[in-house]
């Protein structure tokens, strides 16, 4: 054992801050990284270094893909050899079949980033709604305690449920930030469920709302919001996902020109390379679908996951390479910024999209940021006390977003009077959908949960944390970091 891995797992088992599971993921993820990483090019190596392209962290030696998204309906109806499940009959064989299965869901979280469209899972067996409310409480309660971790993400609607409205109800009265949710948006959603979906978002951050039509439009009826806002097929998932931080390729530029036809072009390939030989390793060398009962039971397949290529740092990039000062020039604000942003995004969607990956495809990803990003903005948002007023901000934002395939979202603080009128804020959502947002986060600026990039945390729990405690949540740990480095405390509250 190398001194530098010791010293880790010392650190590790002696901080008085981590839960017993919180260390079994740590030492979990150190062994992970005593291999060499993955090897690459010296073109790509260059990038890797600078610190340009990034892997997220997910190991030297990837031996499960970063988010499994199982096919939960088709469990539903057919239960589980391996699991020894018959399909359930009534609300608590549901619940305990769901929860069962959630143990061995793999993931980078080391649990299930995906908890399927649990209003639609549910709904058959919402028969007495009073035993229905005390079977969802306990099985909401039973995932923020055993995963406890806000990347573990659940999906409702579009359609106005029994087991919807309960899901609302019971988040809004326990306010825990696991599981994340997400409330699929489109035509066939009344706007009293929306309401009282916005009801409970504005008292506990969640659910957010996706626009459906957009993702329909990518990858058909059968996707799902997973983790933070990612966009993602069911029955697959995301094998990896790389992140390019533009702010470090705008400051390795000499130029624009430079910029544009030699850096962007050779970042975009070096993580694209990354990508694709992590993406190989996971079904070549560690043979994930081979060592699946997923894979063997119909609940997964190869030609379902995708590499997500991921960027943070848009807004800081332009600024930089546009030599961009003048407040009413900048990021979010002046159409020579603009102008520079879309055409560089669709740039790198051009490379991305002709690519072609050993498996599967790569789509697009706004990469949220990481807990030790400073000066950083996630994916292409206009950074925290730049923003314009709210419908610029909208419209601008909306533009970003066009080739996000797989997923990239805003959020936004509100007043607490917007409680008394969640209706404005649903035509604020509808009016940001048509001009081509892709999801829309929101809370009101004095709850307790709040949403960090696109996870979320309690801000108890982070001032426990930074008080040394320990904290049941891994997010916590997380946003204890980057609610300095990317002040989410300082965000514009708007008016609804």
């Amino acid at each position: 054992m190398t001194q530098g891995i010791e010293e880790t797992i010392k650190g590790i088992l002696s901080d008085p801050r981590l839960t017993y599971p919180q260390r079994l993921t740590a030492l979990a993820q150190a062994a992970e990284n005593t291999p060499d990483p993955v090897p690459l090019s010296r073109e790509a190596r260059w990038f890797a270094d600078k610190g340009i392209i990034f892997d997220m962290g997910e190991g030297n030696a990837p031996y499960r893909p970063r988010y499994v998204l199982p096919d939960y309906d088709k469990f539903m109806k057919q239960g589980s050899r391996f699991l020894m499940l018959e399909p359930p009959e009534d609300i608590w064989d549901a619940v305990s079949n769901l929860l069962i299965l959630y143990r061995h869901v793999p993931s980078v979280i080391g649990g299930p980033v995906y908890i399927g469209h649990i209003d639609r899972l549910l709904e058959p067996f919402v028969r007495d709604e009073e035993e229905a409310r005390h079977a969802i409480r306990i099985f909401l309660t039973h995932v923020d305690r055993t995963i406890s971790d806000s990347f573990c993400h659940a999906d409702i609607g579009p359609y106005d449920t029994k087991a919807g409205r309960l899901i609302l109800e019971l988040s809004a009265q326990m306010q825990r930030p696991v599981p994340n949710m997400s409330l699929i948006y489109n035509g066939h959603t009344t706007d009293d469920f929306a309401c009282m979906a916005i009801e409970t978002g504005l008292i506990t951050a969640k659910p957010s709302f996706v626009n459906d039509a957009m993702y329909t439009a990518d990858w058909g009826p059968d996707y799902a919001i997973v983790s933070c806002y990612n966009a993602l097929p069911i029955g697959g998932g995301g094998l990896t996902l790389g992140r390019l931080n533009m702010r470090a390729l705008g400051e390795a530029a000499v130029d624009r020109e430079h910029f544009l036809n030699e850096l962007l072009p050779a970042a975009v390939a070096a993580q694209c390379e990354q990508m694709d030989k992590r993406d190989t390793y996971i079904f070549e060398e560690a043979r994930f679908l081979e060592n699946t009962f997923l894979s063997q039971e119909g609940l997964i397949h190869k030609d379902r996951f995708v590499g997500m290529f991921g960027l943070v740092g848009l807004a800081e990039c332009v600024n930089t390479v546009q030599k961009l000062d003048k407040p009413e020039e900048r990021y979010g604000h002046g159409r020579e910024a603009e102008d520079f942003a879309l055409m560089v995004l669709d740039r790198i969607h051009d490379q991305v999209s002709a690519y072609k990956p050993r498996y599967g495809s790569f789509a697009m990803h706004g990469q949220v940021g990481i807990s030790t990003d400073t000066g950083v903005t996630p994916n292409t948002r206009i950074p925290v006390g730049e923003e314009p007023a709210l419908p610029e901000q909208l419209l601008f934002t909306a533009r970003t977003q066009k080739h996000f395939a797989a997923g990239i979202g805003e959020l936004f603080p509100f007043e607490e009077n917007a409680k008394k009128n969640p209706g404005a804020v649903l035509d604020i959502i509808k009016g940001a959908f048509k001009e081509g947002m892709r999801y829309f986060s929101f809370y009101s600026s004095n709850s307790d949960v709040v949403r960090v990039t696109g996870y979320l945390v309690k801000r108890s729990d982070m001032e426990r944390y930074e008080a040394g405690e320990a904290c049941l949540g891994n997010s916590t740990v997380l946003g204890s970091g980057a609610s300095k480095g990317l002040h989410i405390f300082e965000r514009s509250v708007r008016k609804a």
